[in-house]
């Protein structure tokens, strides 16, 4: 006996538009968790010509049910669905669809549609009251919240101000250790508002939104400084409020394949089971630092309420399942910058480039032969047609090829003093190798410190020493860089970014030339080289080695002292150009070239960056013998 389908469409005016909405609505796995939703279980990924059919099971009021769900279909941020067919309980199949169309006044009307078959005389029972009354009213309450929450936080969720019910139970003793650890953290220095909301989230936040708190998204929801709130939980997690561990993302999916405590247990190759891939891991996309509760103060339940869903690999954009020799348009509205689309299983991808001139109407064909070869480009709201000429069902993914500036990644920590200074021993296993992309590599030393110590004496001069690896430090610290290493007077530091090491030397040189209280002025030599590192650990330490380390500790040697050396890759990056314009007049850049040791086969095009009225000194010393254009290290 077949039973008749049930059909339920409900419809909710919002305040909010799509844009804002869509990363709250089209979160499924906190959608069901919010609307009372049963925890699912994966069992198996059926094979097949997706690989990508997964076979689930929940529990609905003590009745276990098994469902095999197709990919979730998406056009951001305008709609999204699913298909569920059941393999047992009182439901055949069901289909979800919600769509969210913006108004000519502002606002959304959100449409959320479930369609169910049932299997049996239950079924036609069940559904009118479980998803006809029951749902309807959950799902009510929790849209109005997430529009709530989407016109007072700029779409991004903000757990601790959520006002769905939580079940948030902290552990034996909780209370008491967090109390003192907020005492400890503004004892160090942090900012007590942010203590408070760290705080507030940790006691208030439902599981779900502890299990990976991303130190910049909280940022982003606090309105705070980013490196404020990665240095506030790096200071919680040693002072044992908070556990890091470090994720290990996938490429295409972009998801956490596998998670490690500290950087010794990361491996450089990993596979996704998802995807079918082995990938190499690097430290500048790929490894993202994430907190959660210790365990003494919280504990946290890892639950999954949906496997699938368009917040479980946001940058996919669009994704459509297309039957055999189909096609299908869409309206779709893209962000400028690149995209890529591709279909899961096979080989090859096309690329499209989305900028204000480019047309309106575009296809994505994918044929037997495959995707084609020219980029296309698209204006940011487009048609696009979708082609599959294949003869097996498609499932085809658009995605933006940037990635997220949300994520803490492994080659930003790294290179952050307050990371190497709490955690000195998180450090890779001997032998492994992993690159943290481009780094800015600083290299400094002291001269005349043989003469300084003959003169002053040794215990004088060691101090003075000492003291100058402080100000080094302050100062590489104050433009988010790391000391790595001193190597006798020497030191080496790393930054993120060429302009912020400039920043840094500069101003150590200038706080070294005028010490306070009399004492006796430092020159510093200096030298700056920017490209790919590769990280490793010497002497039970986080170090790195590549020939851009290299090429910068040879450029030291060609600094006179007070000046900094600069490598091409740094006089010509933009926010290098940029402080070299704005300091045009108390900084000159003249140019001169040198070979390096080991590099004999090249000679370099450099820069000495050095302040104005050091001129006068260099024309009353030998530096300007040793400055001219065909220097050369020894």
């Amino acid at each position: 006996m077949r039973y008749r389908e049930y059909h339920y469409r409900w419809i909710w005016t919002l305040e909010s538009s799509p844009e804002k909405l869509w990363p709250l609505v089209s979160d499924t796995d906190r959608f069901n968790h919010d609307a009372g939703v049963p925890t699912v279980e994966l069992l198996a990924t059926r094979q097949g010509s997706l690989d990508q059919v997964r076979r689930l099971r929940q529990v609905w009021m003590g009745v276990a049910v098994e469902w095999e769900e197709e990919p979730f279909e998406w056009i951001r941020p305008h709609r999204f669905g699913v298909v569920r067919r059941y393999l047992s309980g009182p439901v055949a199949e069901m289909r979800v669809m919600a769509e969210l169309t913006p108004q000519p006044g502002g606002g959304t009307q959100l449409s959320y549609q479930v369609t169910a078959q049932p299997r049996n005389a239950l079924g036609a029972l069940a559904i009118p009251v479980q998803v006809g009354w029951l749902c309807a009213r959950k799902f009510c309450a929790v849209f109005k919240a997430y529009d709530r929450l989407a016109t007072h936080r700029q779409s991004s969720f903000d757990p601790s101000s959520n006002d769905l019910p939580s079940t948030a139970h902290l552990a034996p003793g909780g209370l008491a250790r967090l109390s003192a650890v907020r005492q400890k953290l503004l004892d160090q220095g942090a900012e007590p508002e942010l203590v408070g909301r760290l705080i507030e989230t940790i006691e208030q936040s439902d599981d779900l939104s502890l299990i990976w708190m991303r130190p910049y998204a909280l940022a982003d929801c606090w309105g705070a400084s980013r490196r404020s709130v990665l240095e506030l939980c790096l200071l919680a997690t040693r002072a044992g409020l908070l556990d890091f561990r470090w994720n290990l993302l996938c490429p295409l999916c972009r998801g956490a394949k596998r998670s490690s405590s500290s950087l010794s247990g990361i491996q450089s190759q990993v596979h996704c089971d998802s995807c079918h891939i082995d990938f190499t891991v690097n430290f500048d996309r790929l490894v993202e630092l994430a907190f959660r509760p210790n365990p003494a103060v919280r504990q946290i339940e890892s639950r999954e309420y949906c496997i699938g869903g368009p917040q479980v690999t946001p940058h996919i954009v669009a994704q459509q399942l297309l039957p055999p020799q189909t096609e299908r348009s869409a309206t779709i509205t893209l962000d400028e910058g690149r995209y890529r689309v591709r279909a899961r299983g096979s080989p090859g991808s096309q690329f499209l480039s989305v900028a204000d001139d480019g047309p309106t109407q575009a296809t994505l064909c994918l044929s037997a032969a495959g995707w084609p070869e020219e980029e296309l480009c698209l204006a940011p709201k487009s048609e696009l047609r979708w082609e599959n000429e294949t003869s097996t069902e498609q499932l085809l993914i658009l995605e933006r090829m940037a990635w997220s500036d949300q994520a803490a990644t492994a080659a930003e920590v790294t290179a952050l003093q307050l990371f190497r200074d709490l955690f000195a021993t998180e450090a890779l296993r001997l032998g492994e190798q992993i690159s943290v992309g481009s780094l800015a590599i600083l290299f400094t030393d002291l001269r005349g410190s043989t003469r300084l110590y003959r003169e002053i004496g040794d215990a004088t001069a060691f101090a003075l020493v000492m003291d100058h690896f402080k100000v080094l430090r302050e100062a590489i610290a104050a433009e988010e860089g790391a000391l790595v290493k001193t190597i006798g007077d020497a030191v080496m530091a790393v930054f993120r970014r060429p302009a912020a090491a400039l920043r840094a030397t500069l101003r150590a040189q200038q706080a070294l030339a005028t010490p306070p209280g009399g004492a006796p002025p430092l020159m510093l030599k200096a030298a700056i080289h920017y490209g790919p590192c590769i990280a490793v650990t010497l002497n039970d330490r986080l170090d790195y080695f590549a020939s851009t380390v290299n090429i910068a500790a040879r450029l030291a040697g060609l600094s006179l002292g007070g000046d900094v050396v600069i490598s091409t890759a740094v006089h010509s990056d933009p926010e290098v150009a940029d402080l070299l314009d704005q300091l045009q007049g108390g900084l000159t850049a003249e140019s001169f070239e040198a070979t390096l040791k080991g590099f004999d086969a090249e000679r370099f095009e450099l820069w000495r960056v050095l302040p104005a009225s050091a001129k006068a000194l260099a024309l009353s010393s030998d530096w300007l013998s040793q400055s001219k254009p065909a220097t050369e290290a020894r």
